[in-house]
């Protein structure tokens, strides 16, 4: 199979997982860019970042049209974050990378099971204030920074637990927190962009565009809660693959 349909196959998984479940676009995009397409791990760190970022405004576009982005409870989130990710990520450069793994996936599996046992992802809907979305927001954006992820696996099950968000309106408001981790962080990478290999790039962020937009359509045909399972089983195979990988 030649690198660019391995890339367009991969991008239009990516594209599905981030307009669908509103999360794990990184979590896919990295090990694709680095296994599949043979990115070093720099490439693909940069490469992840525009391909999410792109990505993730499509699928905000798509979801704020359909109304479901609560865009100040979402906008506080997401601003409340990015200086608890910036200390934490001074932090993470001095912690052993096998302890962040595997607090990583430990931290998904919670988070997974939190979505898969039922009535354990609700709260009553007085604690959708905006100080609790403050708060969450700058846990969010502390575990995110620590951990090197761009948060939106996290930020789903935050807005639905913490915030008692509707599923759909979790997935599509946790697109704006994404949008705005990923462009934050790629401005201080622009300098170095031309090492990324556009021919394969823009093929891959093509069909993740694409599949944003098909995401975005399948949530209308799903119920919350088979949209909760399916995040969840998603996220305790990437805490099981994690662990392995830390472990091994």
């Amino acid at each position: 199979m030649t690198t660019l349909i391995l890339a367009l196959i991969a991008g239009s998984v990516v594209g599905l997982a981030l307009g669908g479940l509103g999360g794990g676009g990184s979590m896919l995009a990295i090990p694709a860019l680095i296994y599949l397409l043979r990115f070093s791990p720099s490439q693909a760190t940069t490469a992840s970042l525009l391909i999410v970022a792109a990505t993730s405004l499509t699928g905000l576009i798509a979801h704020a049209r359909a109304g479901r982005v609560r865009w100040r409870t979402g906008t506080m989130f997401a601003t409340a974050g990015l200086p608890a990710a910036a200390a934490a990520g001074a932090v993470s450069v001095k912690l052993p990378g096998a302890l962040l793994t595997v607090a990583f996936a430990l931290l998904a599996g919670l988070a997974a099971g939190r979505m898969l046992i039922p009535g354990a992802a609700t709260v009553p809907s007085a604690a959708a204030g905006l100080g609790k979305a403050t708060a969450a927001g700058a846990g969010l954006g502390a575990v995110t920074g620590l951990l090197g992820v761009g948060g939106g696996f996290l930020a789903v099950p935050a807005l639905v637990s913490v915030l008692a968000f509707p599923m759909g309106e979790a997935i599509g408001t946790s697109l704006l927190v994404i949008s705005a981790n990923a462009l934050a962080a790629l401005l201080p990478r622009l300098g170095g962009t031309g090492a990324v290999g556009w021919a394969i790039v823009g093929p891959f962020t093509g069909t993740a565009v694409l599949g944003a937009w098909g995401g975005e359509r399948w949530v209308k045909r799903i119920s919350g809660r088979t949209l909760q399972k399916v995040f969840g089983i998603t996220l305790l195979a990437i805490a099981a693959l994690m662990l392995i990988d830390a472990l091994h």
